[in-house]
C-alpha cells in the first residue's frame, strides 16, 4: 500500500535449536504452564468477540499479550504460548516476522530481525502453531503485514489461518478502503478481522473503521511505532470514550504499555482490553538462555494479571 495511507494507521520508521517441542516441554515443567486438559483437544474454543463478551459480563478486562513468533526460536515461541495461556493471558497476538515492518518500534524490529535470520518463516510458524493451539485455552490473533497476505493470496492465506485454529488477524498496514477481499475471506473463514484507529485518525474515519472492525477495535495509544513508553497519553481517555460512543464493539489498547500501573490506568479509563507487545518480546529477545526467558515471561505476566484483578 502507499506511504500515504499507511500514515493514518500506523507511522513510519526510522539460534534455531533442533529441540523438538516435546523435548523443551517436559524440561520446564516448573513454570506455570500445566499441561492441558484433553477435552481442550476437541472442544470448541471461544472466538475473540465472545471472550470480550464474557469478560464482560464478569466484569473484568482483557489481557492481551504480544509476542514475535520464531525469536528466540519456534520451540520457544510455543512454550511461551503456554505459559501466557496458563498465567491467565485472554488472548494471545502472535507476531509474523516481516522485513520491513513500518509499525513497529526498535525492539519488535529487532526481533523480526533475529526470527527471520534464524529460518523462521510462514509455514514453519504454521507448522508450529497447529501443535500448540489446540493446548491453548485462549484464542490466539495474527499480527502480520499485508504483503505476505498479497503474496500467498488472500483466500488461501485465510483458510490456511482457518486449519489452523487462528481465530483473529490484525494487518496494521492496511487502509480502510483496501480491506473489502480481506474482510469478505475472514468473514468466510470465521477469522474476526480487527482493525485500527489512532490518536490522528479524524472522527468521520474512525467512525468507518468501528463500523467494519471484527473481534475488537484496537486503539493506538501514540503517534508513532510500538514501544515501551513512561506514561500512556491522557488522551487516550477520551478517545475510547469517543469511540464507545459509537460502538458495543470492544475496544483495546496498546502500543506504549509496559508497566502493571499503566495496564491499571487504561482499564479504568474503560478499556475492554489491554495489549503489551515490546516489553514481552524483550523478556524472550534479550534472555540470556530461553529457559531464563520463559520464567521471567511468566512472573511478567502475572504481574500484568494482577493489575486487572
Amino acid at each position: 500500500m502507499a506511504a500515504n495511507s499507511l500514515k493514518s494507521i500506523c507511522f513510519p520508521q526510522l539460534k534455531t535449536t533442533n529441540q523438538s517441542i516435546s523435548q523443551r516441554s517436559s524440561s520446564r515443567v516448573s513454570l506455570c504452564y500445566k499441561p492441558p486438559m484433553a477435552t481442550l483437544q476437541t472442544a470448541t474454543k471461544a472466538g475473540i468477540s465472545e471472550t470480550f463478551s464474557r469478560l464482560k459480563q464478569q466484569g473484568k478486562v482483557a489481557l492481551i499479550p504480544y509476542i514475535t513468533a520464531g525469536d528466540p526460536d519456534l520451540s520457544t515461541t510455543a512454550e511461551a504460548l503456554k505459559v501466557l495461556d496458563s498465567c491467565g493471558s485472554d488472548i494471545i497476538e502472535l507476531g509474523v516476522p516481516y522485513s520491513d515492518p513500518l509499525a513497529d518500534g526498535p525492539v519488535i524490529q529487532a526481533a523480526a530481525t533475529r526470527s527471520l535470520s534464524r529460518g523462521a518463516d510462514f509455514d514453519k510458524i504454521i507448522g508450529m502453531l497447529k501443535e500448540v493451539i489446540p493446548q491453548l485455552s485462549c484464542p490466539v490473533g495474527l499480527f502480520t503485514y499485508y504483503n505476505p497476505i498479497l503474496k500467498r493470496g488472500v483466500e488461501e492465506f485465510m483458510t490456511t489461518l482457518k486449519d489452523t485454529g487462528i481465530n483473529g488477524l490484525i494487518v496494521p498496514d492496511v487502509p480502510l478502503e483496501e480491506t473489502e477481499m480481506l474482510r469478505k475471506e475472514a468473514t468466510k473463514n470465521n477469522i474476526e478481522l480487527v482493525l485500527l484507529t489512532t490518536p490522528t485518525t479524524p472522527s468521520d474515519r474512525m467512525k468507518e473503521i468501528v463500523e467494519a472492525a471484527e473481534g475488537f477495535i484496537y486503539l493506538v495509544s501514540t503517534v508513532g511505532v510500538t514501544g515501551t513508553r513512561t506514561s500512556v497519553s491522557d488522551k487516550v481517555q477520551s478517545l475510547l470514550h469517543e469511540i464507545k460512543g459509537e460502538t458495543n464493539k470492544a475496544v483495546a489498547v496498546g502500543f506504549g504499555i509496559s508497566k502493571p500501573e499503566q495496564v491499571k490506568q487504561v482499564a479504568e479509563w474503560g478499556a475492554d482490553g489491554v495489549i503489551v507487545g515490546s516489553a514481552m518480546v524483550k523478556i524472550l529477545g534479550e534472555a540470556k538462555t530461553p529457559e531464563e526467558g520463559l520464567k521471567e515471561l511468566e512472573k511478567f505476566t502475572k504481574t500484568l494479571k494482577s493489575a486487572l484483578v
